[in-house]
């Protein structure tokens, strides 16, 4: 069988927090990281491409584009996919930097879960008995996510991911290998900090988010709008196509002027 062709994934630079030369090692560690680690795994593979600041990315690619958070990514019009209908990830690096979280370990979690799952439908059902069951929401960082779990690359931290066998309840304990730094002994297994979105086909009460404490909540942890988690709940004939990249690289100029021109009253106030 031939080699498949990897997915080509624009990584585009539309933050004012981040410049170019902050960015460009963390796309040589998630390459590595990819090639090295997620496609042995999960057969996946993917071809990074660095968009500095103000460039267009090339037609026909999946973006994953790095923004100062939600409210930018709105004004800009970064919706639910791109403008040919390819998937669309979004970090939040500047939301990242104000709580105080490795703004390249959410990178490598969205890079990751967009190629595992990039229709954001994908789940596992465990089935209890013969009327019930849980579906388990097909995201492969969620369960290991906290920074302190992610490894190094270089010098750039990277988000651990759970492999294949994590989804397989048969799977004993300690049996198999469960995610890329091996911190997780049994499939299912949530680490401090981490979550996965679970849907009780009996309950009626939609996605819920089950946390490490087994405490469960429909509020889905960072689920800032037009994330994966936001995405999930949201019916796909809903979802929100970006704008031309052209349009949004006007409203990126306005954007900046306007950070730029708050950051000068600021010290003024």
């Amino acid at each position: 069988m031939p080699p498949l062709t990897p997915i080509q994934i624009s990584l585009i630079n539309a933050s004012t927090v981040l410049a170019d030369d902050d960015i460009r090692p963390v796309v040589a560690a998630l390459q590595q990281q990819v090639n090295n680690d997620f496609l042995p795994a999960w057969g996946v593979g993917a071809q990074l491409t660095f968009i500095p600041a103000g460039s267009p990315p090339p037609a026909g690619t999946w973006w994953l584009s790095i923004l100062d958070d939600s409210d930018q990514a709105g004004a800009l019009g970064y919706h639910d996919i791109t403008p040919d209908g390819l998937p669309l990830g979004k970090v939040f690096a500047g939301t990242d930097l104000k709580y105080g979280y490795t703004w390249s370990v959410t990178a490598s979690h969205e890079l990751l879960e967009m190629l595992a799952d990039p229709n954001i439908n994908l789940t596992v059902f465990v089935q209890s008995d013969q009327s019930t069951g849980i579906l388990y929401a097909y995201e492969v960082c969620d369960a290991c996510e906290a920074d302190n779990f992610g490894y190094q690359i270089g010098n750039v931290l990277v988000s651990d991911f759970v492999f294949p066998s994590w989804f397989e309840s048969f799977r004993a304990a300690g049996s198999t290998q469960f995610d890329q730094a091996r911190q997780i002994q049994s499939p299912l297994q949530l680490l401090a900090g981490g979550y996965i979105g679970v849907f009780d086909v009996n309950s009626g009460s939609g996605w819920q988010q089950e946390t490490a404490e087994k405490k469960l909540s429909e509020t889905f942890s960072r689920g800032n709008v037009g994330s994966r988690r936001e995405r999930r709940r949201t019916p796909r004939l809903q979802w929100v196509a970006s704008h031309p990249h052209k349009e949004i690289i006007r409203r990126a100029e306005q954007y900046r002027q306007r950070v730029q021109l708050s950051r000068v009253r600021r010290p003024a106030a």
